[in-house]
């Protein structure tokens, strides 16, 4: 049985980058993922004066504390990261000079007035251009504020926590269903006043200190590696990989749908981590809920391909979100689907499935959606005839070696 690492989670890894900057001390960040995300990142903070020294296991973030940061030269390029550019407006929504937020690509077509929109009932003082990048942000005194999410985000959520650092007064959020917590996991690590109690957080507001911390691997990374497993009729052993309880709806998924697996924990904080052994066999079609659509939002394109090779019909609902990644990836996905001949449609809120197609060869392009890529190179793996993915270097964004590694793990 063949064993694979997948590579260090990205949320995570932008994550910890983020709170060491407003954090008081040095902060070292073990195995962190090196991407073009991360790497906007990078540039970001050192353009608000953070000091990182970036090597190939470690990033050692000298942080400026909780008013430290420094003004921009101009605004900052998120790249294509929306992460970055959502959590440094909460970030920035507290600082005492105006700033500005851009990015390229498909980022300038993501909505951003669902950051802005939260962040001006805490006082905050962001616009948008048509409610999208680039983001422009004065000074504000904020105030803590009681908000419901309209829609589960762990980024949204995660802007008003970083927010809610700044305010007079604390900040409580209480999400529809839970959604990946790695910043809440992280505020904690870093020494911020925050609990959970069900669906509702509270943060008290305050600054942070310096941490340490590794990286375990991406969950989202490993999960085209569990479809091609499952869909080569071959087990496999993912070694070091995040199994942060609201991450793992993909696992959970599955084996609602007839898939088996083995899970051994090691590490438990701030993220727990370990090993999960991946055992051949057939999956079933199953009606998917839109409260565990949350906890697998990258993994969803995969678990469409599972589904249209699993015996019976599968509906998703709830996966509207899909709409507004890198690609509309409900269009991208349904796109795949049609590619290897399965028969699908998504009406009413719900994706549709029928299984047991025999997948078919030909060409796919995933319109600069890594998710798209990988889960079309999964597919490939029982492909009647080889399926060529174009514009396949769009994984660049999270996983640079990705189709290496898949070659290396069931090709070799």
């Amino acid at each position: 049985m063949k064993s694979y690492t997948p590579p260090p989670d990205k949320s995570i890894t932008l994550r910890a980058l983020l709170l060491g900057a407003i954090a008081a001390g040095r902060t070292v960040v073990s195995n962190p993922l090196s991407c073009a995300d991360t790497a906007a990142a990078v540039r970001c903070l050192r353009a608000l004066g953070v000091k990182l020294l970036v090597s190939k296991n470690k990033i050692i973030v000298e942080g400026r504390g909780h008013y430290g940061l420094l003004r921009p030269g101009g605004p900052l390029q998120a790249g294509e990261a929306g992460a970055v550019a959502r959590l440094l407006a909460g970030i920035l929504a507290g600082q005492s000079w105006p700033s500005k937020i851009n990015g390229s690509g498909s980022l300038l077509r993501r909505p951003m007035a669902r950051v802005a929109a939260p962040l001006a009932l805490m006082s905050a003082r962001v616009t948008t251009r048509a409610g999208k990048l680039p983001l422009e942000i004065r000074p504000a005194a904020l105030k803590g504020i009681r908000y419901t999410l309209p829609v589960a985000s762990a980024q949204v959520k995660s802007a008003i926590l970083l927010a809610g650092l700044y305010a007079s007064g604390e900040t409580v959020i209480k999400e529809p269903v839970p959604s990946r917590d790695h910043t809440e996991r992280l505020l904690g690590h870093f020494g911020a006043r925050i609990a959970r109690r069900g669906k509702t957080i509270t943060l008290i507001p305050g600054p942070l200190k310096s941490a340490r911390l590794a990286v375990p691997g991406d969950i989202s990374a490993a999960a085209p590696f569990i479809a091609a497993a499952l869909l080569s009729g071959r087990g496999l052993l993912i070694k070091d990989v995040g199994l942060n309880p609201s991450r793992l709806g993909f696992l959970r998924t599955l084996k609602k749908m007839g898939a088996s697996f083995r899970i051994t924990q090691g590490r438990a904080a701030p993220e727990p981590a370990g090993d999960i052994l991946v055992y051949p066999g057939k999956l079933r079609g199953a009606a998917v809920g839109a409260s565990g659509i949350p906890a697998m939002i990258d993994e969803l394109p995969l678990l469409a391909v599972l589904a249209a090779a699993a015996r019976g019909r599968t509906i998703i609902r709830g996966a509207g979100e899909l709409r507004h990644k890198e690609s509309d990836r409900i269009r991208s996905t349904l796109a795949l689907l049609a590619a290897l001949g399965a028969d699908a449609k998504y009406r009413k809120g719900a994706l549709e499935i029928q299984g047991t197609c025999l997948f078919r060869g030909g060409a796919f392009e995933p319109a600069g959606d890594h998710r798209l890529a990988m889960a079309a190179a999964a597919a490939g793996i029982c492909a009647a005839a080889p399926l060529r993915i174009k514009g396949r270097g769009c994984v660049r964004k999270s996983y640079p070696a990705f189709f290496a590694d898949f070659k290396k793990t069931f090709l070799c």
